[in-house]
């Protein structure tokens, strides 16, 4: 223990940089401008509950990373829930498998009106690599309607959070080409 202490005394603190410092600083502008969209659109809570369809998990990484501290997505108003009945936005990753077809399709049913869904990711959008798969059904368009389709292999924390603003608030433009990550359309 310590010589991780005199490690720690010699080297120093050991972190990314400030996100000014770092070279995209359009990447920060798009996030505090989602930030701020989020919490002047949303005035309560806006309940997501996520379904894999068959996804490689990459998405769901990326989902994930939405609750740290950095993203802090229940700051923003924003709840995972475990129950369809409880949530305003289906968010589906992954291209839809045979198994997964019947499980998706009632999980939307028992969703309250009016029903949002948002296919996370190029697999839920067009089956990705899984397109040529024998049990594949299709993309999410495929089995519900879908109101809005985030791109990207996998979509970047920012672009899934833009993309659930644009499934609240459809009059919002698809982020523009300067942001890095892939585009919700």
């Amino acid at each position: 223990m310590w010589k991780t202490l005199r490690q720690i005394a010699r080297v120093g603190r050991i972190s990314e940089a400030p996100v000014e410092a770092r070279e995209g600083v359009v990447e920060a502008d798009a996030e505090s401008r989602i930030r701020i969209e989020m919490l002047r659109v949303l005035g309560r809570a806006l309940t997501v509950r996520l379904v894999d369809a068959g996804s490689c998990n990459g998405c769901e990484l990326e989902i994930n990373a939405l609750s740290n501290p950095y993203y802090n997505l229940e700051g923003l108003g924003i709840q995972f829930v475990a129950s369809p009945r409880h949530a305003d936005v289906l968010l589906v990753t992954g291209a839809v498998s045979a198994n997964m077809e019947l499980a998706l399709r009632r999980t939307y049913e028992a969703m309250p009106e009016p029903r949002l869904v948002v296919a996370a990711g190029d697999c839920a959008a067009n089956c990705g690599v899984f397109a040529s798969g024998y049990a594949i059904v299709g993309p999410v368009a495929r089995i519900l309607p879908v109101d809005v389709t985030v791109r990207g292999c996998p979509p970047t924390p920012s672009d899934l959070l833009w993309g659930l603003l644009r499934a609240v608030r459809r009059d919002l433009p698809v982020l523009d080409s300067a942001h890095q990550g892939g585009q919700p359309s």
